[in-house]
């Protein structure tokens, strides 16, 4: 009765585990005002009750609540969210989220729910550790085991500290004008990702088998080719070998230093990268480096991640892990699956369609970060080149080579690229100079004559770091925030990290930001128009389907009408669909 009378209330759940397809629901906590929460046990009912009948009891009687257009409020309620849908106990929008509501006010900080009460409501919350065990003696599935009385306060409590930082936090996102970031975007997002998560999509672990035996053999032969070029056999994957093979025996580089720490050379990609031109064997090393990773973090961990129940593989999406926005994925991670190498190609192959009458379905921004650099500074000549369809790179070349854009060659438009993609991470002629290997001379000219074609984008990027360095964050085009507080520090290092995050965030950030408001936009109307297609996956500036064999057109204009349109940002927002 209090529930349904207040105005809206907050919500936790107690559970078996942190996987909300698997653990167990043990209680509902709510809140209705400060001070004022119950807990509700769904899985020890009053005596002489089965636990069953307890707990579909509860469900009939907490769903209607759930279902209804009241405001409810978590802390990370997409978790609770999955859980009770699981449970019958459907969570309808909207539902407002303190987690969400501070990363948008500062994503550069931690969210937790304990640390932001002792920081907002200065309170110190019941450690969990007090009902399951701290350190690795730490079981989340004792809560089940424990008796009511001895879990109400705490989970009370988790309500009760939610309905007030909600009450702390919300105010000031509205102040500073980030509902739209939250109502339109984060919040409503919570149910997509669920909805993707429960999905997964589905690998081939035969053809990721077939491509790990190649990958084996492939590492026998390089360590052969290494030991050889050596001259001497030892441990490629032992660091302290290593070091002492390439600047001990071969003298690789003089100037190589041992660490005062550890006693050995630094053999990481980078320290390698540099001196591939200095002898063969310095690339061999780095070819079986990603031969090795490849093997391990794809074609033999993908397959033992399918899920027996379902037959495919279910990452995690985190929406406030990264400080520019993006969504990361884990357990296992589908974001970072290399698209550029014929190797990382194979292990794309191994992610296939549902079944023969589905295809996969991809559509991507093109070029998304470049089109928010020329909205954002805009820049004339690069608005004008996105909006008559020009290739940008090509547009670039001709611009900084002084030639017409059908007699540029294909080694400038690749330096114009670099320069184009480099410069809103604030490139340095150094950085340049390495990646397209020419002279550092060459690269700061480059860059120069860059600038001076394109004044407006190093205006917009000076103006980044100005406002940066006043204000004491970087801000996204939905006004989320992130704090840089080392913009003004006098160690010179950490200085211009903060100045290439205060050039980056606004744009980074505002792709993050524009990507989800897509995907909340192209599952509703994947629901509206009662398509049976699935969003399963989101790889940064791309989305994937699952796409029954006869909707294939009607999705494919769905997402580019969608996508397209997530954001009027005054340049056009091109979207290429694939299908296979």
């Amino acid at each position: 009765e209090a529930l349904r009378a207040a105005p809206l209330f907050a919500f936790d759940t107690e559970t078996t585990g942190l996987e909300p397809r698997s653990c167990a629901l043990v209680g509902l906590s709510f809140a209705t005002e400060p001070g004022r929460a119950w807990y509700v046990p769904f899985r020890q009912g009053p005596e002489g009750v089965a636990a069953e009948d307890w707990g579909r009891a509860v469900a009939a009687a907490l769903a209607p609540l759930f279902a209804s257009d009241k405001p409810k409020v978590g802390h990370n309620a997409r978790f609770d969210c999955a859980i009770l849908g699981r449970h019958g106990m459907a969570v309808a929008q909207p539902v407002r989220d303190t987690l969400l509501t501070h990363f948008v006010l500062d994503a550069s900080e931690r969210h937790g729910m304990d640390r932001l009460a002792r920081e907002y409501l200065r309170y110190d919350p019941i450690p969990i550790s007090r009902l399951i065990g701290e350190g690795r003696q730490a079981d989340p599935a004792r809560m089940d085991a424990l008796p009511p009385e001895a879990v109400c306060d705490y989970a009370a409590e988790d309500a009760d500290v939610t309905l007030r930082l909600y009450r702390a936090l919300r105010p000031e996102a509205e102040k500073l004008g980030l509902q739209k970031a939250l109502e339109e975007s984060e919040e409503p997002l919570g149910e997509v990702l669920n909805d993707m998560e429960a999905e997964g999509v589905r690998i081939d672990p035969a053809a990721l088998k077939a491509f790990g035996d190649e990958l084996d053999a492939e590492l026998v032969d390089l360590e052969h080719a290494i030991h050889e070029a050596a001259g001497t056999v030892f441990n490629i994957n032992s660091p302290k070998q290593l070091g002492e093979v390439l600047f001990d025996l071969l003298k690789i580089d003089p100037n190589a230093k041992r660490s005062s720490a550890s006693g050995q050379y630094a053999t990481g990609e980078e320290v390698l990268q540099k001196l591939t031109a200095r002898h063969p064997v310095v690339q061999m090393i780095l070819d079986y480096r990603a031969a090795g990773k490849l093997k391990s973090t794809y074609a033999d961990k993908l397959p033992a991640c399918i899920d027996p129940a379902t037959g495919r593989v279910h990452t995690h999406f985190s929406q406030a892990m990264t400080e520019t926005g993006r969504l990361a994925s884990s357990d296992p991670n589908l974001q970072n699956i290399p698209v550029r190498t014929e190797r990382g190609k194979r292990i794309r192959e191994a992610f296939v369609a549902r079944d023969e009458n589905h295809l996969l379905m991809s559509a991507d921004y093109s070029q998304i970060e470049l089109r928010l650099v020329a909205a954002l500074s805009g820049d004339k000549a690069m608005l004008e080149a996105f909006a008559q369809g020009a290739d940008i790179h090509t547009e670039t070349a001709a611009r900084v080579y002084g030639v017409a854009p059908g007699a540029v060659t294909p080694e400038q438009r690749a330096h114009c690229k670099m320069v184009n993609f480099g410069i809103v991470y604030g490139i340095s002629a150094f950085g340049l100079a390495q990646r397209l290997k020419i002279a550092r001379r060459d690269a700061a000219e480059l860059i120069e004559t860059y600038f001076r074609l394109y004044p407006r984008i190093r205006a917009f990027m000076d103006r980044s770091v100005e406002d940066a360095r006043r204000t004491g964050y970087a801000v996204t085009a939905l006004g989320r925030r992130r704090s840089l507080r080392d913009i003004s520090s006098r160690n010179a290092t950490a200085r211009q990290s903060a100045e290439r995050d205060a050039m980056n965030t606004p744009v980074q950030g505002t792709a993050a930001d524009l990507i989800k408001l897509a995907m909340v936009r192209v599952d509703r109307a994947l629901k509206a128009e009662g398509l049976k297609a699935k969003m399963v996956l989101q790889i940064h500036d791309e989305l994937l389907f699952d796409v029954p064999r006869g909707e294939v057109e009607a999705v494919s204009a769905l997402a580019r009408r969608e996508m397209s349109a997530a954001m009027d940002l005054g340049v056009p927002l091109d979207v290429s669909v694939g299908v296979g």
